[in-house]
């Protein structure tokens, strides 16, 4: 029996073959297997994941859990997601890691994770990165709306979220069992049609105009 109702009018447009973004100062490409001895500097690091779904990491658990996706600059198909490392531009230094997931291709949707170096914080590199990818969500992959989902103890991701123009849309209550408890999460949104202005009126408008892909 065919549905009364008519089909979302959403789809996405082809994927880039190679992702590449240039911020001021930063350098976001799809991470690769070579990359994941690094990353290991600051996903071994229990304080870094202390609010992350999973414990300190091995370049084994990495593997174990990205591996599938390593290289990948597409978010469709059962392996579909693009994990993007955050390299310094003026040493080529690994500080950090961002993914899109979770698509939902019907909607339009797409989910926005972040970890950063414990080095590499309190100097705006969070904020240029994931106002980038957001960006390239948006202009490049097609998507119309972004989320994050974050444990609601964790402060700084939650200002992030909210620095690069996301709005906080729900607070789950007991959402989740977690390192032994049941915590709190903070859903926040944004959508295509409001990315324009929520980037214009604030400082993120910098980091998104002087942001290339190819």
């Amino acid at each position: 029996m065919s549905s009364p109702h008519p089909p979302s009018p959403f789809a996405l447009p082809p994927a880039p073959q190679q992702l590449r973004i240039e911020t001021e100062r930063l350098v976001l490409r799809p991470l690769i297997d070579d990359d994941v001895d690094r990353m290991v500097a600051y996903r071994g690091d229990p304080e870094v994941c202390r609010y992350l779904p999973f414990p300190p990491q091995s370049a084994d658990d990495i593997r174990a859990r990205i591996g599938h996706i390593l290289g990948s600059s597409t978010l469709l198909g059962e392996n579909g997601g693009i994990p993007v490392g955050i390299f310094r531009a003026s040493d080529d230094q690994l500080i950090g890691d961002l993914v899109l997931f979770h698509l939902d291709e019907q909607n339009g949707s797409v989910e926005i994770g972040w970890v950063l170096h414990p080095g590499a914080t309190g100097q705006g590199y969070a904020t240029e990165a994931v106002t980038a990818l957001v960006d390239a969500a948006f202009r490049i992959y097609g998507i119309r709306r972004v989320v994050a989902r974050i444990d609601a103890e964790n402060r700084a991701s939650a200002q992030l979220a909210e620095r690069v123009g996301m709005r906080l849309e729900a607070h789950l209550v007991e959402n989740t069992w977690f390192a032994g408890r049941w915590g709190d999460e903070l859903d926040y949104g944004l959508l295509a049609r409001e990315w324009p202005a929520a980037a214009a009126a604030s400082s993120i408008s910098k980091a998104t105009d002087s942001t290339r892909a190819s």
